[in-house]
């Protein structure tokens, strides 16, 4: 059985998280597992704005999605400590994150005998740009 981890904030949930989440429950095989950490809103603000919606609103919508088999609390905005704990053979990561972000994964994921897979942001799908724009057309200062 294949064990694929991937993370997410998952403020607003849209087409490029399914997409990233289909693409990594793929990889999982029938028979494996995909596990999603949602990171925690300290995990959130070590990179980036607190999200909207709480840990629990988040949590619950990823337990939802269909190509999700378990979750898991992210306390870092790295995967790594649940990479470390988790041991699963493959990393889902974004073209988004630094080479050395990547490199440093697939340094952990080797020590484990596994891998890294980088897969596409989805630029148009991006939550900060979707809140964006709900600010700029609806005039909200």
């Amino acid at each position: 059985m294949k064990i694929v981890y991937s993370y997410y904030v998952l403020d607003i949930v849209h087409k490029g998280h399914l997409k990233m989440m289909e693409n990594a429950k793929s990889i999982a095989g029938e028979d494996g597992k995909l596990i999603v950490g949602i990171l925690t809103e300290q995990a959130v603000m070590e990179k980036k704005p607190k999200p909207v919606l709480s840990f629990d609103e988040r949590y619950d919508l990823a337990n939802a999605i269909k190509y999700v088999d378990l979750v898991v609390a992210q306390e870092t905005y790295s995967p790594l400590p649940n990479v470390k704990k988790i041991k699963p053979d493959i990393l889902m990561e974004s073209s988004s994150h630094t080479d050395e972000e990547i490199e440093e994964a697939r340094d952990v994921m080797e020590s484990i005998g596994g891998k890294v897979i980088v897969i596409p942001y989805y630029p148009t799908q991006s939550s900060t740009e979707i809140k964006s724009r709900i600010i700029k057309e609806n005039n909200i200062k």
